[in-house]
């Protein structure tokens, strides 16, 4: 990846692996695009009894998040599945930390979006991606959600709302990623670059 590339990072925590697969989703729709990339980054799971033992670098799968990744993004793509209707804890950590880049507006006029994957249809879905956008809101991002534009929108029967892109996993986790939800998530990363190359683009304006 140049450094001079615009990128948008794909920042997500993900469990039985659909966050995970949503991601890649996003990836794609943000690479479609010319002139700009997909950075995926993940976040370590949290303990209530100790600080975080995992290794440095995961296993397997995206790397974890640090603050230079956001600092430096031209967007931002939030993604978790849904605990009782917000964003899973290790993905809140992480924006707790992010003080810093608040205090000095490193995020200001960037856009975002948040995407998520829950066991049943109806299992918090929309709330979730509301109570996501929050924390993006603080940092002065421009939140863009999933137009009716979109025709995948009005025919999906599980995931997929104007908020962001969703799934609706199964009571074991284990239904994949369908066609239309697959498209949304590919389409709402198209959007999300093709706003950041916008942006991008103006803010190099303003400061040269």
């Amino acid at each position: 990846m140049s450094e001079a590339t615009p990128f948008v990072l794909i920042l997500y925590y993900s469990r039985s692996g659909a966050t995970a697969d949503m991601a890649r989703q996003l990836a794609a729709g943000v690479e479609s695009l010319p002139g700009i990339e997909a950075r995926l980054r993940t976040v370590p799971a949290v303990s209530p009894t100790c600080e975080a033992v995992d290794p440095e670098i995961p296993a397997e799968g995206a790397v974890y998040a640090d603050l230079d990744d956001l600092r430096h993004c031209s967007g931002l793509a939030l993604g978790s599945p849904t605990r009782f209707g917000n964003m899973a804890a290790p993905l809140k950590y992480f924006l707790d930390t992010t003080s810093s880049l608040w205090m000095n507006g490193a995020l200001i006029d960037k856009p975002a979006c948040a995407f998520t994957s829950t066991s049943s249809l109806h299992g918090g879905q929309e709330s979730t991606l509301l109570t996501m956008l929050v924390p993006l809101l603080h940092h002065g991002m421009v939140y863009a959600g999933i137009p009716y534009s979109e025709p995948a929108l009005l025919s999906t029967q599980h995931g997929g709302t104007p908020y962001g892109a969703s799934h609706m996993a199964g009571a074991r986790s284990d239904r994949p990623v369908d066609e239309h939800e697959r498209a949304l998530c590919k389409a709402q990363g198209r959007r999300l670059a093709k706003l950041a190359l916008a942006l991008h683009k103006m803010r190099q304006e303003v400061s040269s």
